[in-house]
């Protein structure tokens, strides 16, 4: 009897000890990987920083007395003309506000098409997705170009050109969260007989509204930025405030402009976090 009890703690414990050298086996095994994949990492970064010129640092040490000119022709700030920079902060402002609609507007009817349980087929699927690509892969600042060659200077091409590009972002984004959301409410709405705009309105919207109102606030804090650059090619807002003095090398007006601009950021980003706390 004992014979037999010896040979079950026996056996008991050749197991446990089995089942401890394979969960330590797999623990290193996936050590190894994690640590290959951080290898590839730092070749991919530092081979990046290579090929950009990072490491070229007599070459950045030669930049700094430069940088530190200009800095100096900056100071004082030139306020003279803050009156007259009003109205471009404000078009800047309204560019910001109508590129990100824009956006919305377009993105999501296209957000349903694009996600893969609620598009009405693989071929619409694929279609859309494609079409999100294009309009993410197009810049800002080259449609901007090609909008001002094409309606004229001002407003309304940065508008455009915001909204365009921004389809193909919030368009993503908004298609993944629908992919992520929990299918038991779509199946009880459509087991009920609800209709597609139903599942829709019922089912789907409510569980990605948040994290949709995360991104338009995001985007239209990004809109804010980017309509300075557009300003640069032409269309309209502060941006071209700022490329006329630099044009005539007013560093002080610059200076003066680029404190304006980083006030007006600094209130529409704490507009988006308030806004972002009322949605919690």
């Amino acid at each position: 009897m004992e014979t037999h009890a010896q040979a079950a703690i026996v056996r008991s414990g050749s197991t446990s000890g089995d089942r401890l050298d394979t969960w330590l086996h797999g623990d290193r095994a996936r050590e190894r990987q994690a640590l290959r994949r951080l290898a590839a990492l730092l070749t991919l970064v530092v081979g990046s920083f290579w090929l950009t010129g990072l490491f070229d640092l007599e070459r950045l040490a030669e930049g700094i007395p430069a940088i530190i000119q200009i800095g100096s022709e900056m100071m004082p700030p030139d306020f003279a003309r803050w009156q007259a920079w009003m109205r471009p902060l404000l078009d800047t402002l309204a560019m910001s506000i109508a590129g990100t609609a824009f956006a919305v507007i377009f993105s999501l009817p296209l957000a349903f098409l694009a996600a893969a349980n609620t598009t009405p087929g693989r071929g619409t699927y694929h279609a859309t997705r494609m079409l999100l690509n294009l309009l993410r892969s197009l810049p800002e600042l080259i449609l901007g170009i090609i909008l001002v060659a094409a309606v004229g200077f001002g407003v309304l091409p940065g508008v455009i050109a915001l909204g365009l590009h921004s389809i193909g972002m919030v368009g993503k984004f908004f298609a993944e969260a629908i992919e992520h959301v929990d299918p038991k409410p779509i199946e009880a709405a459509r087991a009920a007989g609800a209709t597609p705009v139903q599942v829709i309105l019922h089912a789907i919207l409510p569980q990605v509204l948040p994290q949709m109102a995360d991104t338009v606030i995001y985007r239209w804090e990004y809109h804010f930025r980017a309509s300075v650059v557009l300003g640069a090619v032409g269309a309209g807002g502060i941006g071209t405030e700022l490329l006329s003095s630099l044009r005539i090398m007013d560093y002080p007006q610059v200076s003066a402009i680029l404190i304006c601009i980083l006030a007006c950021v600094t209130v529409v980003d704490a507009i988006g976090m308030a806004l972002r706390r009322r949605l919690k």
